[in-house]
């Protein structure tokens, strides 16, 4: 065993002690203020208080492994079991305290396991939801498109069917094809034009036939 864990125990105790002597010190105190008769005790316990802390301060030397050569084999014995009682006490309170300060870990690493379970399901529902969202927003993109591919088809064959209903495209249908012949020129002694003259081949419609009758 070393002196430092040596130490460390005289001074734990030692402390534990003092601060005994203290609270005693106070309580006698108090009773002599009430009781002025036992203030002539107080010589023989300050005698014996400090042969106590002789002894304390005695014992602490011995359990540092200071001034020990005066001690037989069986003081010797008595020293080392007094030790290893008090380094017994220490170790088993020191493993309470890991195994509680383990088990809080243990709960709290259980905790934790939990809530990331929560939130792993939150994390798969809100993707879940996203790609529904999507998927419907492509299938709206889809339906708008077709829809305006029909309209623009309707469009143009609304258009289509309106060029072919106007006057002007009936007229050009109606109206027959022209021929026009022109004069050609011969150079003689004698200037005689010649011409030719116009021929029209023209298609009468019925509808202007009936108008003559």
């Amino acid at each position: 065993m070393s002196k430092l864990t040596v130490g460390k125990l005289i001074l734990y105790y030692m402390d534990t002690i003092l601060e005994r002597y203290e609270r005693q010190c106070c309580v006698e105190e108090e009773h002599g203020a009430a009781d002025p008769e036992s203030r002539g005790n107080w010589s023989l316990e300050h005698a014996k208080l400090k042969a106590k802390v002789e002894v304390l301060q005695k014992n602490q030397r011995h359990m540092m492994g200071e001034d020990l050569e005066s001690f037989n084999v069986k003081e010797l014995q008595n020293l080392e079991h007094q030790l290893d009682t008090s380094l017994k006490h220490i170790r088993s309170k020191k493993n309470q305290l890991l195994y509680a300060s383990i088990s809080e870990l243990q709960r709290k690493e259980k905790s934790l396991q939990e809530q990331n379970t929560v939130l792993g399901k939150k994390i798969k529902e809100k993707e879940h939801e996203m790609g529904r969202f999507d998927q419907q927003q492509q299938c709206n993109q889809a339906q708008n498109s077709h829809s305006q591919a029909q309209n623009s088809h309707s469009q143009a064959q609304n258009s289509c069917n309106q060029a072919q209903n106007s006057p002007t495209f009936l007229l050009s249908q109606a109206l027959p094809a022209l021929t026009i012949c022109t004069a050609t020129y011969e150079p003689t002694a004698t200037y005689v034009p010649t011409a030719r003259p116009i021929g029209v081949q023209t298609v009468i419609p019925r509808w202007m036939l009936g108008l003559n009758q």
